[in-house]
């Protein structure tokens, strides 16, 4: 699909694909300070297809691309176990860029699309509490705040922060 953005850019956010991995991996190593701020890095090749891009057949993923650059990536973790069943966990990335202009908006609507297609009960994320622009997208979405996590995120400004718990039920 394509997107529209605040600024005039138009974007092509689609499923993410194996051969989309290096273009990942590479906006990934690229980030800015404060695009990782909030963030849990180091973002290595590595770590990505140890963590993120192991057992696919439980992630549903997106890219966003501004040719042939990934700007974005967002992605569904959906639990194996049981008694998780139909539940998952929400995370995004987009490149500096590309803050603040609807990217991320558009593609956390395109995953609940998602989800919700592929029959998904619950989406969960977890957000720290200063990233007030991204819990305004997540609330614009319709997740709703679930709870509060106090001193749980150590920041790079040597701070603790706390970390909201936000969740979409699908149906």
């Amino acid at each position: 699909m394509k997107v529209r953005l605040k600024d005039g850019r138009e974007l092509v956010v689609r499923r993410f694909t194996e051969g989309d991995k290096d273009g990942v991996a590479e906006m990934m190593a690229s980030l800015s300070d404060e695009a990782l701020k909030w963030g849990v890095p180091p973002y290595t090749r590595e770590r990505l297809e140890r963590g993120w891009w192991s057992r696919m057949e439980n992630v549903t993923a997106l890219v966003a691309l501004d040719g042939d650059r990934v700007a974005g990536y967002a992605g569904l973790r959906k639990f194996s176990h049981p008694r998780r069943r139909g539940a998952s966990d929400y995370l995004i990335y987009l490149y500096q860029d590309y803050h603040n202009v609807g990217l991320g908006t558009a593609m956390t609507r395109r995953i609940v699309e998602l989800a919700s297609k592929e029959g998904l009960h619950r989406i969960g994320l977890s957000v720290v509490a200063d990233n007030e622009i991204a819990i305004r997208v997540y609330e614009k979405v319709g997740f709703v705040v679930e709870g509060v996590l106090r001193d749980a995120y150590f920041g790079d400004d040597g701070r603790y922060h706390d970390e909201v718990h936000m969740g979409l039920i699908l149906g």
